[in-house]
């Protein structure tokens, strides 16, 4: 039986099998270090020519890197060792010499290693990195489905755009046009109004001609909706969610984060409660700092960063102008050039992770608002049908997987944070 590198920790002392593939090797004439992964972790493979068979010394000098094979040895803990552990090799059995590996184990640029994007993700750091993204599912939906919320899969093909935009991708759906979509919003609200919470968690899409380092074009979206729950309530939830997913990841991925020489610092004071300034607040913050910002405009990447450069965990800015948010937002009560919105920008520069509001409950003022965005009523009619039965206050926000990937990981760009990215000038592979 097949043991995982991962798992190594449980066989100490025991003789075991392990399906790798050759990371690295080097040697000191007559012993080889072969640094061994199978996907669940590394370990390195120690081969003393004077204890093995010739055949088997032979079978390691052939071997190139990123060759498969499995290897037989006995497992013995090493604190000198980055995993704790080392394997004494046995015995070899080639599975295949692998060509010469194109991603050799030195510096390359950015656009070879996309090229290659297929290899780069069995790198020791890719690994980690994908780890940690799926860690963050993980812990994003034990947490949503232990608070009551229920999973509900929208469609990807929409006759209609969510936030009324032109930034979407047209097909054709036989006779009709259709657009992938770039929210699955609308949906869980009809959802929200059978099922009380729900939530959606899928890939999403938007025609953005942006070479930023904050975005992709297809990118994972987990949009939480809430019937009976207002704007307050929403900000609690948020951010009791943001809390346990960080925390998580601290306890579940410790050699991942080490990996990636990621300080933990930061992480580890992201806690509720988290701060909470206006929008009316935050520009007075921006001009304080020299950085002149007129009321009513939206921010930008520099904006965000220089307002969370003032704390030191994710910061909620509220009460956005009405004029730069979406249409279905709900107007505050007592001020209604403003909307019950929050963005949540993240620290150390990584800006909005989620954004969300109270919903209009209001069919007239939902009509009202078709009007000003220029809307067709007939392709928002069904959406206009969940205020005219049984019309709520409700809530809803969307938390983008990949920038909470970058944040949680400290890297540089996106283009990490998802297996294969689709950015402005990449679709291979």
């Amino acid at each position: 039986m097949l043991i995982r590198i991962g798992n190594i920790a449980e066989h100490v002392g025991e003789s075991v099998k392990l399906g790798v593939w050759l990371y690295n090797k080097r040697s000191s004439g007559k012993i080889q270090f072969l640094q061994l992964r199978d996907g669940t972790g590394f370990i390195q493979g120690v081969l003393v020519k004077s204890q093995v068979a010739p055949e088997v010394w032979e079978h390691a000098n052939q071997l190139t890197q990123e060759s498969s094979l499995y290897v037989q040895g006995t497992v013995r803990r090493d604190e000198r060792a980055p995993s704790g552990y080392e394997l004494d090799v046995e015995d070899i059995e080639i599975i295949q010499i692998a060509d010469e590996y194109p991603i050799a184990l030195k510096k390359h640029g950015v656009d070879f290693l996309m090229d290659h994007r297929h290899l780069w993700i069995r790198s020791p750091r890719q690994r980690a990195i994908l780890k940690i993204r799926a860690e963050i599912i993980r812990a994003v939906q034990d947490w949503l489905d232990g608070q009551g919320f229920t999973l509900v899969d929208p469609p990807i093909l929409t006759p209609s755009a969510c936030e009324g935009t032109t930034t979407l991708f047209s097909t054709k759906y036989f006779d009709e046009d259709a657009y992938l979509t770039q929210s699955g919003q609308l949906y869980m609200e009809a959802a929200a109004m059978a099922l009380g919470r729900v939530y959606s968690f899928g890939p999403t899409f938007r025609a953005e001609k942006s070479k930023t380092r904050r975005h992709l074009i297809e990118f994972w979206m987990i949009e939480p909706e809430m019937a009976f729950t207002e704007h307050e309530e929403s900000l609690r939830i948020q951010e009791e969610l943001v809390s346990h997913v960080v925390q998580h990841v601290l306890k579940a991925c410790q050699s991942e984060l080490q990996a990636i020489d990621r300080d933990t610092a930061p992480l580890e004071r992201v806690k509720p409660p988290f701060p909470r300034i206006t929008y009316d607040e935050a520009v007075e913050l921006l001009n304080r700092e020299g950085m002149s910002f007129e009321w009513g405009e939206d921010f930008g990447a520099p904006h965000e960063t220089k307002i969370a450069e003032s704390f030191d965990k994710p910061v909620f800015i509220t009460h956005y102008p009405a004029k730069v948010k979406a249409f279905y937002m709900k107007p505050d009560p007592d001020r209604p050039e403003v909307v019950l919105c929050a963005d949540l920008i993240a620290p150390e520069g990584y800006g909005e992770i989620i954004g969300g509001s109270q919903r209009i409950d209001d069919p007239e003022l939902l009509r009202q608002r078709f009007v000003e965005h220029r809307l067709p009523r007939d392709a928002y009619e069904w959406y206009l049908d969940l205020r005219r039965y049984g019309t709520v206050p409700h809530s809803g926000f969307g938390l983008g997987l990949e920038r909470t990937v970058a944040w949680i990981c400290g890297l540089d760009h996106v283009r990490e944070t998802i297996p294969f990215p689709r950015m402005l000038n990449r679709l291979y592979p």
